[in-house]
């Protein structure tokens, strides 16, 4: 149904909501509330604390608007009793138009410097008036053109009366589990009357959401297993002299994990695994194995990474403890007559392995007997790019490799048809890396560390969540921060390296920091990938609040990687209860694997289910809060669904309708 079906929804009011991906109504009711204003609970500015977010009554005296600065702002003038503070919003011409002398309540960050009186940065507001007033727990809702909270308001909740909010759940499994009514749970998302309301409805949601989703999956992917093509010769005494090439002992996971792979290739059915592991927990070398297995069969193996600098780290490590094979490097660089060379090589089959990035998926690119493939960072690879690479050899054994660590709940759905073998351990060579909430206070004491650092031979990479900052100035650009470090670090060398640039450009910046040309490098994320510089030993994370607990982890593993000690340490942009909680969690934990279930727990699924990931299926329910059991009753009631005598036509159906959401994700 179009969205213009509803009551004061224009054709325009239409292409304001189609920029929030909301195209229809059965799409608006799944625009859930991005956060909630407690009514019952306001807060006078000269009582707030800096940086805190509250909810204010007050009213507005006057309004002045500069549209030609080189940062366009509006500024009000606003009272409360006696006191008297201003609001401004930068880049928001539109402000102006809105905003005139009368009541409001305004919803949004506090800026209470010492001396300088309390002040708000672009806050959210609603004016007060006799014909809408507000009260209770209000939902408040991502923005935007000229949509107003008040409007998305009215329409969803004209929406929540059209939609058909069914379950698809089977009936009888409703009542054995005590199921809320699912039209009961969109109301209370959106029309709450307590904050319980909020919870029992959104987990609800959840399961709901996730039930289709386990349930697609089954249909779509079905029985994945395939005979196997490719007879492997080696033998078990072969591999364990292998793996005495290391200059280290494997680990009880490593051991487990090339035994599991060594099983899978002497099995009837192909291998389709998985191979997740903490940062540094030595997964390439299982991999190494892997493919030694192949070409000691006598196969082509080959192994892609989504990077240069990490394709040659790899292929430098095959060239190493692989040295009797014939092997190539085939990247975007590589020459012309080079390319030609390695193509020819690898299709008459006397290159035994290829190491590269995304060329060696090119449809020129042909093989003789390729029966073993590894991708590393699985995730920043799509399904086809992956599958292309198999699909160049016969009944290809994949082995897919991926450093995030995903939280169980998670990798029943998303790796359901796939083998998995988790390596928990680090190498015994590996060190804990001492993390550090550093305080405004202690930040000048820090960079001269980082400056002691640099002269005794050591590297630091320092982190920005953003390229460009933001408009409440609250977080630092990269490249605010890169001349700032530059001022206050004069004899350090600094790089910086963000997303914006060119691929071959950051392909320069980071080998030559791995070459020492360089103390420190000041980044975005990009750097997140298992690059391996061993002379790193600092990392520091601005703004570390806004980053997912996984994602810090990531950071936190860039280091550490050599046998000096490291550290990290963690900057706080806003210093509220919630962030402080979720920087300790960090601080005090060096397992991934809990870390990232704690970070489900606390934040939801959004991180482990990003576009990349999950196309839109999951994206609508990121702003769900809800608790990681919720993920395993899904499961349960799915199974319960497809096992008993339910009607899983009706399943296949909604599966079907799913699918163009789900195709990314399916692993062939």
């Amino acid at each position: 149904m179009r969205l213009t079906a509803l009551k004061y929804v224009s054709e325009k009011r239409e292409q304001q909501f189609n920029k929030l991906g909301v195209y229809s109504v059965e799409e608006l009711v799944r625009h859930y509330p991005r956060d909630y204003c407690d009514l019952t609970c306001q807060t006078l500015l000269k009582d707030a604390f800096h940086n805190e977010i509250v909810l204010t009554p007050c009213t507005v005296l006057s309004i002045e608007a500069n549209r030609y600065s080189k940062r366009p702002f509006v500024k009000a003038l606003c009272q409360q009793g006696n006191y008297i503070f201003s609001s401004i919003w930068f880049n928001q011409p539109y402000v102006a138009s809105k905003l005139k002398p009368g009541e409001y309540l305004f919803y949004g960050r506090v800026q209470n410097r010492l001396g300088l009186g309390a002040s708000m940065v672009n806050p959210t507001f609603e004016e007060i008036d006799k014909n809408y007033n507000l009260k209770g727990i209000i939902p408040v809702y991502s923005l935007a053109g000229s949509l107003t909270q008040k409007v998305v308001r009215s329409v969803i909740s004209q929406g929540l009366y059209k939609v058909n909010l069914h379950t698809a759940i089977p009936d009888e499994l409703c009542k054995r589990y005590d199921l809320m009514p699912l039209e009961e749970a969109y109301f209370k998302v959106h029309m709450p009357t307590s904050r319980e309301d909020i919870k029992r409805g959104a987990s609800r949601i959840a399961l709901e959401e996730y039930f289709l989703l386990i349930s697609a999956f089954k249909v779509i992917k079905g029985d994945r297993q395939e005979a196997r093509l490719n007879q492997y010769s080696v033998t078990g005494s072969e591999v364990a002299q292998f793996c005495k090439r290391f200059p280290f002992e494997f680990t009880n996971g490593q051991k487990q994990a090339v035994n599991e792979i060594f099983k899978n290739l002497r099995s009837p059915k192909k291998m389709n695994r998985l191979l997740q592991g903490d940062v540094g927990s030595g997964k390439t070398a299982v991999a190494l194995c892997g493919i030694y297995m192949a070409l000691k069969s006598g196969y082509q193996a080959a192994m892609l990474a989504p990077t240069e600098v990490l394709a040659r780290q790899n292929f430098a490590l095959m060239q190493k403890y692989l040295p009797e094979f014939n092997l190539a490097f085939l990247s975007g660089s590589t020459t012309a007559t080079e390319k030609r060379a390695i193509k020819k090589g690898l299709k008459e089959g006397k290159i035994n392995a290829v190491c590269g990035t995304h060329a060696v998926i090119q449809g020129d690119v042909e093989f003789a007997k390729l029966s073993f493939v590894v991708c590393d960072e699985q995730h920043r690879f799509g399904v086809a790019q992956r599958s292309s690479l198999a699909e160049k050899g016969a009944g290809c054994d994949v082995l897919i490799m991926s450093a995030t660590p995903i939280p169980r709940t998670l990798s029943l759905i998303f790796y359901g048809d796939l083998e998995i073998t988790t390596i928990t351990e680090k190498p015994r060579s590996r060190q804990d890396i001492s993390t550090s909430i550093i305080p405004e206070s202690k930040y000048l004491d820090m960079l001269k560390y980082v400056e002691r650092q640099a002269k005794a031979g050591r590297q630091a990479y320092f982190v920005c969540p953003k390229i460009e900052g933001d408009d409440e100035g609250t977080v630092m650009s990269v490249t605010e921060l890169y001349e700032e470090l530059q001022a206050k670090m004069p004899s350090t060398k600094i790089a910086l390296l963000h997303g914006k640039m060119k691929d071959k450009q950051k392909e320069q910046i980071m080998q030559a920091f791995k070459n020492k040309e360089y103390d420190c490098l000041v980044s975005t994320t990009v750097i997140e990938l298992g690059v391996d510089v061993p002379d790193a030993t600092v990392m520091v994370i601005y703004n570390a609040e806004r980053f997912g607990l996984s994602q810090l982890h990531q950071l936190r593993g860039r280091v550490g990687r050599g046998e000096e000690k490291s550290y990290c340490f963690l900057l706080m942009g806003s210093d509220t209860d919630l962030a402080r909680e979720r920087l300790e969690v960090i601080k005090n934990n060096t397992d991934g694997f809990k870390i990232a279930e704690m970070d489900l727990e606390m934040r939801g699924s959004g991180d482990f289910m990003g576009t990349r990931q999950s196309g839109r299926v999951l994206s609508e329910i990121k702003n769900l809060k809800f608790p990681a059991s919720v993920i395993f009753t899904a499961k349960a009631l799915s199974d319960e669904a497809f096992s008993g005598s339910f009607n899983t036509a009706l399943l296949a159906k909604i599966a079907a309708a799913k699918y163009e959401s789900l195709k990314d994700v399916v692993l062939n």
